[in-house]
């Protein structure tokens, strides 16, 4: 009964053990006890009138998020990308750098700027555009390019101009409730993919958006036997102007192209 929290733990046991449990006035009104038992009322006395409410509120965050797609044009943010492994042993990786979003009709362009890797330079372009998605390392100045991801444009918009119609089509939704994020009331929502493909390598991935601007805060994918990666967005911009150079980068003639 730990995780109930200290306040609650003492009032809850009254109710389960075997010898009488009396209580004083002053910690049958202690606060925080009477709310949090009332919700716990509520979850057993009224399960389906909880869903409901629940479900209501994912409602009308899709919806909402229908409004912003239906808006959106483009997206800039500062990002930090964080993979972190706990099995079979501890390591994190931390990339800081931006990112770029951008719809016309039915084109969809991404990409990731990265500056530095755990506190060091390191220069690389990540693009997503035109269903191919190229990587590009300055360091050991070689692109790398993935054809034939069109498929997968769905999964490049999660979070920044995806529609609520959008992701139902892709994941089984759970609505987590409000947070608040640097100032930002979000909608966290947890979502697993119904393509079992999908699935197999990405099981969960939480979000927390901002539905009426479209735009996620933070994303964690959770890759299951220990890895997650977790996406953070700060500064964001959205329908403004983006660089010139955010979907491209410069090459030369010495550069290594491989094509997978």
């Amino acid at each position: 009964m730990e995780g109930l929290g200290p306040p609650v733990t003492p009032f809850f046991l009254c109710f389960i053990r075997p010898e009488p449990c009396v209580q004083s006035n002053e910690e049958i009104m202690r606060p925080g006890i009477k709310p949090v038992f009332a919700v716990f009322i509520a979850l057993v006395l009224f399960p389906g009138s909880i869903a409901h409410a629940q479900r209501d509120n994912l409602n009308n965050t899709l919806h909402r998020l229908d409004v912003a797609a239906a808006n959106f044009r483009s997206t800039s943010a500062d990002v930090e990308f964080d993979t972190t492994q706990t099995d079979p042993f501890p390591d994190k990786d931390v990339q800081k750098g931006k990112v770029y979003y951008q719809r016309k009709g039915s084109d969809f362009q991404m990409a990731a700027h990265i500056s530095d890797e755990n506190g060091k330079p390191a220069p690389k372009v990540y693009v997503y555009s035109g269903g191919t998605v190229k990587l590009y390392d300055k360091l050991v100045n070689q692109v790398t390019t993935l054809s034939k991801f069109a498929q997968y444009q769905g999964w490049f918009t999660l979070g920044f101009g995806a529609s609520g119609k959008d992701l139902e089509q892709k994941w089984d939704i759970k609505d987590q409730g409000p947070e608040t994020i640097d100032g930002v009331k979000t909608e966290k929502l947890e979502l697993v993919p119904k393509d079992p493909a999908i699935k197999k390598n990405l099981p969960k991935v939480a979000i927390w958006i901002d539905p009426d601007r479209g735009v996620s805060l933070k994303q964690v994918f959770d890759e299951g036997q220990g890895l997650s990666r977790t996406g953070l967005y700060s500064n964001i911009q959205v329908n403004q102007s983006l660089p010139s150079d955010a979907f491209t980068f410069k090459t030369d003639k010495n550069t290594q192209v491989v094509n997978r």
